[in-house]
């Protein structure tokens, strides 16, 4: 695949705007609404790689802590801000591969959020995550 190829996301896709300028130049990201919650992907590209062709870990990273913000904000209202993360490293992705992930809150308080996200090639669990987020009230969106 090259860098100037479709990104072909699966149906119901669609792409992610409105992003920060470190996410959108990472990307393109896509992401779909489902029952269940909500799923973010993205296609794999070279750019994305290591030396060894796989998906950068730092990418791997990255693309988690969004999908941990999102069900943050998607929970709370609230805008946050990462405080802690911790990841493991799973399986590999490669170019050309989509590359899709998900996330939930455990549990949030007042001042904190806990969640979890996991990210996969079709079954293929790529990377598993959970994180702290702080709660930012003076940002909290006014209903």
């Amino acid at each position: 695949m090259t860098e100037s190829e479709d990104d072909n996301p699966p149906a119901g896709f669609v792409a992610s705007t409105g992003r920060g300028p470190y996410t959108s130049h990472n990307g393109p990201f896509f992401h779909k609404v489902t029952d269940e919650g909500f799923v973010h992907g993205v296609r794999v590209r070279k750019r994305h790689c290591n030396s060894r062709g796989i998906t950068h870990g730092g990418m791997l990273m990255a693309f988690a802590d969004g999908l941990l913000g999102t069900a943050v904000w998607r929970e709370t209202q609230t805008v946050a801000l990462t405080v802690r993360m911790n990841s493991d490293f799973l399986s590999s992705a490669r170019p050309g591969e989509w590359l899709e992930g998900t996330a939930r809150v455990t549990r949030a308080t007042r001042s904190v959020a806990f969640c979890e996200a996991e990210l996969y090639v079709g079954t293929r669990p790529v990377l598993k995550a959970t994180g702290v987020f702080k709660l930012m009230q003076r940002h909290k969106e006014k209903a």
